[in-house]
């Protein structure tokens, strides 16, 4: 019987198959060698027809062998192809051994010595041949050599009873080293099937993410390789989605790892209940997925799946005893519209969701032309920057923050400029992102507060400086201590000195930053928090801090008349600010209806162009100068 495992059923067919052809063309020849010797003594139907016969039927065979040539079959086939070799094999040995005892009685003791050593020599051949294949080998053991034995032993010629004990051995030999043989072979097929089967789910470890049990980033790129070659073959379309967990820190600053580990497994199983043929999810690291979606129709089919996608992630996480919340945000792009090759589709998508977390978050952001000529307007501005002189280009504007209730400037902003011989003037809001992402944004703010406190140094002692701080100033002791070196090195009083940080640089590692300011308030300056009330911090994140000052983004200011809920939002952080025992400075003030607005809301200290513009250094003191003596713009 041949064996029921597949792995070691197609080992066994391409073992035996190899083999076949040499088997029967060594056995076609050894039996006209015979035929050869005994054609002067046994009749012609002995010598030519019965060996032509039994070539035929090796030829039949052989045929049936070429036809089959280079084919891999599957078990079944593997398994039909085996037991009918070995169902064969046991009338031809019966065939080609009375064929040989036919022979016999013709000839001398020469010739008939010939077929003695015919039987044993084939038998032994077709034997090894067929080692891989049991039933059939034990099968010509017991025909052939079987016949030999019983046949040469009742001769009671001592030669030949000799011939048959030494052919019974060396059968007993040979069957038991083919056996051991055997074993070895399908010992060897079960370690190799083992150890490929070990290689596989290694192979399928190390392309899932073992929190989420989705794809992994590795499995993800392979992924999309192959999802971009079909579409170049087919003539389709695709599109590959980023998405970014909003306020994902926060819940594990504020939860625990623990329970930011449980949520991502939640998401994960979610996005999974997404995935079909046509879309594939995975998990690229932290709190970052991604997805690709493959012929879906047009560019609408395709943004309406991911804003479902979004909406997905936005229904409540149940965690144990409490259920939570987060938002999605997506960079979508699609293949090949705006992205010639794999390569860039990942980028470009990256691309789109960084827009999409700072214009439009819980959303879809679509890579779009604009984004494209965006790169590129990015890439040249990032070159520049490289190449830049920036110690003469950059300089620095100010504008007041003032108080209500004195009519006075309190302190001014210090905002970056930059003018590139040949760009031109570049804008803070393009050249401030593209550093930080190049890691040039410290070298930037050295030269930058340098030139605000060389020149704060000549202001009137009570006006204070405001300057801003990347969150990549603040990521490492050694940037912050050069910081801090150069504020005692500059005449100017660390009082003096408000330092601000984007409520969204909380997000990025809230342990650092708490370092940071405390290093900074223990210098004596003030720490402000910007962009208040627009990123996804806790309030809890935000008490850790020591802060001397909010201020409420402009966004809760522009157009505050005509809009009741930016009143109601206003006057809850002027309320929080008050509780905390914070300065609160409101930016964005651009008209006296506003005004009026945030002064009976409380608001005492601000800033906007219905104050001042922000002008440049030189023009600082003569404004300082004017502005003490005219009253402030009317309010209420």
């Amino acid at each position: 019987m041949t064996s029921g495992d597949p792995a070691l059923l197609k080992a066994q067919y391409r073992a035996f198959a190899g083999q076949l052809p040499l088997m029967y063309a060594l056995l076609v020849a050894n039996t006209w060698l015979l035929a050869w010797t005994h054609m002067a003594h046994a009749p012609p139907w002995l010598t030519v027809g019965a060996p032509a016969l039994l070539t035929l039927s090796c030829l039949v065979r052989f045929a049936q062998w070429w036809r089959g040539r280079g084919q891999v079959p599957d078990p079944a086939q593997a398994r039909r192809a085996l037991v009918w070799s070995t169902r064969l094999a046991w009338p031809l040995a019966l065939a080609f051994t009375l064929w040989a005892l036919a022979l016999f009685p013709y000839g001398d003791a020469y010739a008939r010595s010939h077929v003695a050593f015919y039987m044993a020599t084939s038998a032994t051949v077709i034997q090894l041949y067929m080692m891989h294949l049991r039933p059939a080998m034990l099968g010509v053991a017991i025909i052939f050599n079987g016949g030999f034995i019983l046949f040469f032993a009742t001769t009671g010629e001592p030669t030949f009873v000799a011939m048959a004990l030494g052919v019974a051995l060396m059968t007993f030999g040979v069957v038991s080293t083919l056996l051991r043989q055997y074993r070895r072979f399908t010992a060897l097929v079960g370690a190799r099937l083992h150890a490929e089967r070990l290689g596989a789910e290694n192979l399928r470890l190390a392309n899932i993410d073992s929190l989420t049990r989705l794809p992994n980033r590795r499995a993800f790129f392979a992924t999309l390789t192959e999802a971009c070659a079909r579409a170049d073959a087919n003539g389709t379309r695709l599109a590959v989605g980023i998405i970014d967990l909003d306020g994902f820190k926060p819940i594990n600053d504020l939860h625990g790892h623990l329970a930011g580990d449980r949520l991502l497994r939640q998401v994960g199983r979610r996005l999974a209940r997404l995935a079909d043929g046509r879309v594939h999810l995975a998990r690229l690291g932290g709190d970052e997925f991604a997805l690709i979606a493959e012929d879906l129709g047009d560019d609408a089919a395709y943004v309406a799946f991911a804003r479902h996608v979004c909406a997905q992630l936005r229904e409540p996480f149940q965690l144990q005893d409490m259920a939570l919340q987060v938002t999605a945000t997506m960079g979508l792009v699609l293949y090949p519209d705006l992205a010639g090759h794999a390569e860039d589709l990942y980028e470009r998508a990256d691309y789109a969701l960084y827009h999409g977390k700072r214009q439009h978050r819980g959303g879809v952001s679509l890579f779009s032309a604009d984004h494209h000529h965006r790169i590129q307007h990015e890439a040249a501005i990032e070159q520049a920057l490289r190449n830049a002189d920036l110690e003469a280009q950059l300089s620095v504007a100010f504008q007041p923050i003032m108080c209500m209730a004195t009519g006075k400037a309190l302190a001014f902003e210090a905002l970056a400029r930059w003018t590139h011989p040949q760009l031109g003037p570049v804008s803070p809001a393009d050249f401030i992102p593209v550093a930080e992402r190049a890691g040039l944004v410290h070298r930037i703010t050295r030269i930058l507060l340098g030139k605000a406190l060389a020149e704060a140094a000549h202001w009137p002692e009570p006006v204070g400086l405001s300057f801003n701080l990347s969150m990549h100033d603040l990521g490492s002791g050694e940037d912050l201590a050069g910081l801090l070196e150069m504020i005692e090195r500059s005449g100017v009083h660390p009082a003096r000195i408000d330092m601000e940080i984007t409520e969204t640089a909380v997000l990025h590692d809230t342990a650092q930053l708490q370092r940071a300011a405390g290093q900074l308030r223990g210098l004596g300056c003030g720490v402000s928090l910007d962009d208040f009330g627009t990123g996804f911090s806790s309030l809890s994140q935000l008490l850790a801090l020591p802060l001397t000052k909010i201020k409420i983004d402009r966004r809760f200011v522009t157009g505050i008349p005509d809009k009741p809920t930016s009143m109601k939002i206003v006057r809850s952080l002027l309320a929080l600010s008050r509780d905390m025992e914070l300065g609160c400075v409101i930016e964005g003030v651009e008209t006296r209806e506003e005004l009026a607005v945030l002064r009976e809301l409380g608001g005492n200290l601000m800033q906007g162009y219905l104050f001042a513009r922000p002008m440049p250094a030189e023009a600082v003191r003569a404004w300082l100068e004017s502005a003490q003596r005219a009253p402030a713009p009317a309010g209420a």
